[in-house]
């Protein structure tokens, strides 16, 4: 029975132009579970708000680190993963690779295993920490698709990874010769930030997620689905790797987006914060995403940069993400063939 991997990321506009930007973000802010609000008032905030401006504004963000040759980054380190992995995993699996918005469409994607002959799917959401807003909307949209077809296949998924221990060693992989390079006097852990209301969402009981300051100390049955107790989870493990004491590092969440409250603390407010308490040398890691990215390289590792410098900071270092890394490639296929039919039948 031929088996099938989807890669599944979150997608990026197919040039840097304003009209490719507004398709993008047309199609990225109609989610429902992105824009989490009444269906008349998500229409007007994209349509009289978010789309008459900042499509013209990403798109200049995204010329900065748009490959001349390869084009955007999260797709072409996306595409070295997949490739990568499928040599791994050998001619018994097929491998693709799919965006939840943009191309190539999860559509394509599962077409294109289904005329390889799979029968039984893993699929792979690309996202170390779950959120209804990524791992959810495309999970949803996979067995949408799924579910239409005539013959449906065996489908199985690799839960969020975000303390998974190839994860981390992939990221302390990459992030140990950067800090005995820099030896920075602090390390930022910025991940992607939500809206506070969508961690209330995932609390079944409606009683712990951001109700005290130690809220996301430790993740259990009661916020097993909270973003910002697996961001958190993520940093503790990831700076028990490295070997960093508990002064040493600081977690906090970039990209907000409107006027309502997102998690805390904000990145963009915490920088110039060190930086005035006399912080130097800064490194940055991005532990939300696997692949580098318009968050990544342009939010922090210019924006950032530029912040920390005016502020009184010297440098700022980036460590780049996991993208097609040997050690994350081993990670990928190991929770691959853990999440695969057969494996766990032989377990």
């Amino acid at each position: 029975m031929a088996q099938g991997l989807l890669l599944l990321n979150l997608g990026t506009p197919d040039q840097p132009t304003s009209p490719a930007v507004r398709r993008y973000l047309r199609e990225f802010l109609s989610d429902p579970r992105v824009l989490d609000i009444n269906p008349v008032g998500r229409a007007a905030l994209l349509n009289f708000v978010i789309l008459p401006r900042r499509p013209s504004q990403s798109a200049e963000a995204y010329r900065k680190i748009w490959d001349p040759e390869r084009g955007s980054p999260l797709l072409f380190h996306s595409q070295d993963l997949a490739r990568r992995v499928a040599e791994r995993l050998g001619s018994a699996w097929r491998v693709e690779l799919a965006m939840r918005y943009g191309r190539p469409s999860i559509p394509e994607g599962l077409d294109r295993l289904r005329q390889a002959g799979v029968d039984q799917l893993v699929v792979f959401p690309l996202f170390p920490q779950y959120a209804s807003s990524s791992t959810g909307s495309a999970l949803e949209a996979v067995y949408r698709q799924v579910a239409a077809r005539w013959n449906v296949p065996s489908v199985s998924v690799v839960p969020a990874f975000y303390d998974e221990p190839g994860f981390i060693e992939a990221f302390a992989a990459v992030g140990a010769p950067v800090l005995a390079a820099r030896r920075p006097e602090h390390v930022l852990f910025s991940f992607h930030g939500l809206p506070e209301r969508h961690m209330r969402k995932s609390d079944d009981s409606g009683r712990h997620c951001l109700a005290s300051e130690h809220c996301c100390d430790r993740v259990d049955g009661v916020n097993r689905n909270c973003y910002r107790a697996q961001c958190h989870a993520t940093a503790r493990a990831l700076a028990a790797a490295l070997g960093l004491g508990p002064d040493q590092w600081t977690v906090t969440f970039q990209s907000r987006l409107g006027r309502t409250p997102w998690i805390k603390p904000y990145t963009d407010l915490v920088i110039p914060e060190l930086a005035a308490a006399g912080v130097r040398r800064l490194v940055v890691f991005s532990p939300a995403f696997v692949a580098d990215c318009l968050e990544t390289l342009e939010e922090i590792g210019i924006r950032a940069r530029e912040q920390f410098t005016a502020a009184g900071g010297e440098e700022l270092t980036l460590v780049p993400s996991l993208n097609s890394t040997p050690a994350w490639v081993d990670a990928v296929v190991g929770l691959t063939l853990r999440s695969a039919p057969a494996e766990r039948e032989e377990a």
